[in-house]
């Protein structure tokens, strides 16, 4: 019987990423990923439903998601799902939890959106007041269009 685990997502972080390292230095990154569903009910009205999904990163792209995300931010997530279970201490319950396990991260949305990106390019000065500059003297041939150029 053929098995398959992959779990693809498209949401906004709903904190800031918590980046950790292991004792042999590997980056793990803890976040939280709100994903929307919007439908139409029985009686027609829209209607939207939210689910929160608790999402680790491991090395380099833990480190990305530390550099460059920030709650709010749309993220594209790929990668499995994991069973965690664990027996609570303080009532002696078992307990466990469904996480995914993100083995490939995309930045979606525009670079003014992540606060912590690379900065841009800066902003273009306009020419200082004066005379207007020369423009300078074009190559006639350089303005045809590609067919009318013989080889």
């Amino acid at each position: 019987m053929a098995n398959l685990n992959r779990v693809l997502l498209i949401g906004n972080l709903t904190r800031d990423p918590e980046v950790r390292y292991t004792p042999k230095g590997t980056a793990v990154a803890e976040i939280g990923l709100a994903v929307n569903r919007v439908y139409s009910g029985e009686d027609g009205e829209r209607k939207e439903e939210t689910t929160f999904v608790d999402v680790t990163l491991w090395a380099r792209q833990a480190e990305v998601a530390g550099q460059y995300l920030k709650k709010g931010r749309p993220v594209f997530i790929e990668g499995r799902l994991q069973l965690d279970s664990w027996e609570d201490k303080q009532t002696g319950q078992k307990r466990s939890r469904l996480r995914v396990v993100g083995e490939n991260l995309q930045l979606l949305g525009s670079r003014q959106d992540a606060e912590g990106a690379t900065p841009t390019a800066p902003p273009r000065r306009s020419s200082p007041a004066g005379p207007p500059s020369r423009p300078e003297p074009r190559d006639p041939d350089l303005d045809q269009e590609p067919d009318d150029i013989p080889f």
